[in-house]
């Protein structure tokens, strides 16, 4: 029976539970590995000789031979979170690095196959290096400004007949007095072009602002590629960023046909970029046109499987990992 580790934490969503009953209703097994249980409530050994490797987990789910595992499926980490907070601060900020030193070593020595490789997520998550190489394959692309100097953003902005938007490359929430808030795309206007002082302290992303009929949603897995499409003008909070209204919305994405050119292109992308997961935003335009936005390595994909399409996106992640479906 095949055997396959999920890298995990414990308050992850339903995709876990999806994903498990996926496998198994294909006979295989699954071991989960809650990384915010690293390193107080799971032990990881790892011997290493001339001869031969030898990797164990102990935790809650028992004690698990690497080598019996067929698949890993890299989701989160939260590593280290169990360390008592009253531990001495440099200790404990000691115990988590040497935590993450160990069990990244591990995963990226694992020599199965992983889904994906830290390695791959890391390079690809590069928002840069996605566009540098969309539009290599082929896609279309907004007309993007990374920077830290305000001349360039007001002499960027007059060049945008649309307006202009901006966006974080890597914070997707923040906390603001103890509360975490989350960092949405927004329209730029003429009076915030007056102070942008606050770019000698953090370099900011700028796009021209692309008009939208649709915001798709394109989950990849392996060879599939299932399309969500989303009317985001029918809510106003959701004119610039879906995400400001993703629960009002959630029954409202369909199952959309890309062309065909558009998804062996986005496949290329996954080639290119070596992964075997992916998460695609793009908007089709009013006169038709499909233009790539980014796309999220790890980016979810739950309520597409428990809402509205209803795509089968966990059982597809249960072949590739049961090495029954392509993998890269």
């Amino acid at each position: 029976m095949k055997k396959i580790l999920i890298i995990t934490y414990s308050e992850d969503n339903e995709c876990i539970e999806m994903v498990k009953t996926a496998v198994k209703e294909k006979n295989g097994e699954i071991y989960l590995f809650n990384t915010d249980l690293f390193p107080t409530g799971i032990q990881l050994s790892l011997a290493e000789n001339n001869k031969k490797k030898r990797v164990v987990i102990s935790g809650p789910e028992g004690e698990l031979n690497l080598e019996e595992i067929t698949g890993t499926w890299y989701r989160r980490v939260r590593l280290g979170d169990k360390i008592p907070g009253a531990m001495d601060p440099e200790l404990r900020k000691a115990s988590i690095l040497e935590a993450r030193a160990v069990f990244f070593g591990f995963l990226e020595s694992v020599n199965t196959f992983v889904l994906d490789r830290v390695s791959k997520i890391r390079i690809a998550s590069h928002k840069q290096l996605q566009l540098q190489i969309a539009k290599k394959v082929g896609l279309e692309i907004p007309r993007t400004l990374t920077t830290n100097k305000p001349g360039d953003v007001r002499k960027f902005f007059s060049t945008c007949k649309n307006g202009m938007i901006t966006k974080m490359l890597e914070s997707f929430s923040v906390k603001e007095d103890d509360k975490e808030k989350v960092v949405f795309t927004n329209l730029v206007k003429a009076g915030d072009l007056e102070d942008l002082s606050g770019l000698a302290y953090c370099p900011m992303t700028f796009q021209e602002n692309v008009s939208k009929k649709l915001e798709l949603r394109i989950t990849i897995v392996g060879n599939h590629v299932f399309t969500a499409s989303l009317d985001s003008r029918a809510s106003r909070l959701a004119q610039n960023d879906w995400r400001r209204d993703g629960t009002g919305l959630i029954d409202s994405w369909e199952a959309y046909s890309l062309p065909l050119g558009i998804e062996t292109k986005l496949l290329h992308l996954m080639d290119s970029l070596g992964l075997n997961y992916g998460a695609v935003d793009m908007i089709v335009t009013p006169d038709n046109r499909h233009v790539f936005l980014e796309i999220n390595p790890a980016g979810e994909f739950f309520w597409l499987e428990l809402h509205k399409p209803k795509f089968p996106i966990s059982r597809a992640i249960a072949d590739v990992l049961l090495g029954e479906g392509f993998r890269r």
